[in-house]
């Protein structure tokens, strides 16, 4: 702490303050006597004054304010509050919550948490950059705004969504705060209601598209690569063919991953993996079908024919594995409308809708993605159930009003049959004495720990590979008493050793293929260990 920074400055700088937490020594040095109460608390005193506070709010949203307001204010106090109530404020500071916060972005703005680029930036990228106070950054959430979870273009309001993220992998991988950059590449919303919504805060006009769109995203990847040459970039809620032409452009570029097709991905390979433990299944012998074909499902599948190719499969073996329904039915050969990212998984088979190719496949797993709630009806768990003894049902569309089914539809149509997992959290089930504990199958197991790995070895790029080892490693994490319950991850409150297992495995992962950057340490784990935030006074 600077010592020429005296008195207000410090209780106004939300990275240093530590508010009634100022030992009278601190206080003596700082000039801070006479600007705070008599009582010197301790930091778990605080804690409670704070969620006793939060508990007091009628509504999630309002949680949602108290909790960024505090994140302004006591930087330190707000990341031990999540780490050690994180089942409680996950939900409260991601999804669900995170959905209508976005929603209503414009209309709960406080104070400004990351950084705007628009159309009209264009060709000046690299200086405004410089506007930002911290110059040695490491972790990049960017959206455009144009597919915000399962509730669409929302342009600018969708900040809300790297400002959650980025607020998760410094609870969940202890990526330290001052070097995330949250991004808005505001280029404008068809959402006509936003448009016409007085205090909307964002570009007021139509996207742009094609050329002028591609152009400013690359213009913005270059000034990062100048300005943050160590920064990962993580590309976030994007619309799916831009999603995969950013990916593709990228990925073999500059250090990025999408985290709605690879960390989507990943965490469902992790949960597919460990729900063999419970169905006794080969991994290499099940059969899986999803429910939706954009972004995440096909992200899903992707990395599923790199898994199954693991086990031994061919590139064709593996991908006849692998069945897509969308809106029009059975994804197969000779239907004219498909996307460049479906037509590996089109195979030679009749038309027909989703109840029938379950028949017609008899799937293992059954993936839903569709951000279209209630599409797992009763009639499709119990024909999953006819033909499984224990149906694996993942319902993964967030936020929670989206999910395919619930858990308790899940485990009542299946006759407690159902191994079922979803995208955003649902509260323990007890189905006729037996109690189920659903996994939730959030990104926050994955892209935190794959963040930590590639940036404290200074990965160069981000492969296939070393999500396939992260997942891997977190299906290892699942201790049996897990298994028992039906739970296919480990608890959220272990979710900082997760993500740093899951680190030193990738950054493992990048030595051996030559992809990091920096000497490999003779202690790796020890010096990621080290690196990771401690928010405590």
């Amino acid at each position: 702490m600077s010592e020429n920074r005296k008195g207000f400055d410090i209780l106004h700088d939300g990275s240093v303050n530590k508010s009634t937490g100022f030992t009278n020594k601190e206080r003596d040095a700082l000039g801070l006597r006479g600007l705070l109460p008599h009582a010197v608390s301790t930091q778990e005193l605080q804690e409670k004054r704070m969620l006793a506070s939060m508990r007091r709010k009628a509504y999630d949203i309002e949680r949602y304010i108290f909790l960024s307001t505090l994140q302004d204010r006591n930087e330190k106090l707000f990341y031990q509050m999540v780490i050690n109530n994180i089942e409680e404020i996950m939900p409260l500071i991601y999804t669900p919550t995170v959905g209508q916060a976005c929603k209503e972005f414009s209309h709960i703005f406080r104070h400004s948490k990351g950084f705007y680029i628009t159309p009209e930036d264009k060709g000046n990228i690299r200086n405004i950059l410089d506007n930002w106070p911290e110059k040695d950054i490491r972790a990049i959430v960017v959206t455009d705004g144009q597919r915000i979870l399962g509730l669409g273009d929302l342009g600018a309001n969708g900040m809300g969504i790297p400002i959650g993220k980025l607020a998760l992998y410094s609870a969940c991988a202890g990526i330290l705060p001052h070097q995330c950059l949250p991004v808005m590449l505001d280029v404008g919303t068809n959402n006509e209601e936003i448009l016409n919504d007085i205090l909307y805060l964002g570009y007021p006009h139509k996207r742009i598209e094609g050329d002028d769109y591609f152009e400013l995203v690359e213009e913005f990847v270059m000034a990062v690569q100048d300005k943050y040459p160590r920064a990962l970039i993580q590309f976030e809620d994007f619309l799916t063919p831009n999603a995969y032409a950013l990916l593709n452009k990228y990925k073999e570029r500059v250090l990025c991953f999408n985290d709605d097709i690879q960390g989507t991905a990943a965490v469902t390979l992790s949960g597919v993996y460990a729900s063999t433990r419970i169905t006794k299944k080969k991994f290499s012998d099940l059969k899986i079908m999803f429910l939706g074909a954009g972004s995440a499902a096909t992200g899903i599948a992707d990395l599923m024919v790199a898994a199954f190719e693991a086990e031994g499969l061919s590139n064709k073996e593996a991908r006849e594995k692998l069945w897509f329904v969308d809106l029009n039915g059975l994804v197969v050969n000779g239907r004219t409308d498909l996307m460049p990212h479906n037509l590996p998984y089109a195979h030679d088979h009749e038309s027909l809708n989703f109840l029938d190719a379950i028949d017609s496949i008899q799937p293992d797993v059954l993936i839903g993605a569709t951000g279209a709630p209630g599409t797992f009806t009763k009639e499709v768990i119990e024909k999953m159930s006819a033909i499984n003894e224990r149906p694996v049902i993942f319902a993964l569309s967030n936020p929670t009003s989206r999910a395919e089914c619930t858990a308790e539809q899940a485990y009542e149509w299946s006759k407690g049959k159902a191994v079922f997992t979803s995208g955003s959290p649902f509260d323990p089930v007890d189905y006729h004495g037996q109690l189920f504990r659903p996994g939730q199958g959030n990104n926050a197991y994955i892209f935190p720990g794959i963040g930590l790995g590639a940036i404290c070895c200074n990965a160069s790029t981000i492969n296939d590979p070393m999500f396939l080892t992260a997942a891997r490693t977190l299906a290892d994490l699942v201790e049996e008493e897990d298994i028992a319950h039906g739970t296919l991850y480990p608890p959220l409150n272990e979710i900082r050793n997760a993500s740093l297992e899951i680190a030193v495995a990738v950054a493992e992962k990048a030595y051996e293929m030559g992809l990091a950057r920096d000497e490999r340490p003779q202690d790796l784990k020890k010096v990621i260990a080290d690196y990771m935030y401690d928010p405590s006074y």
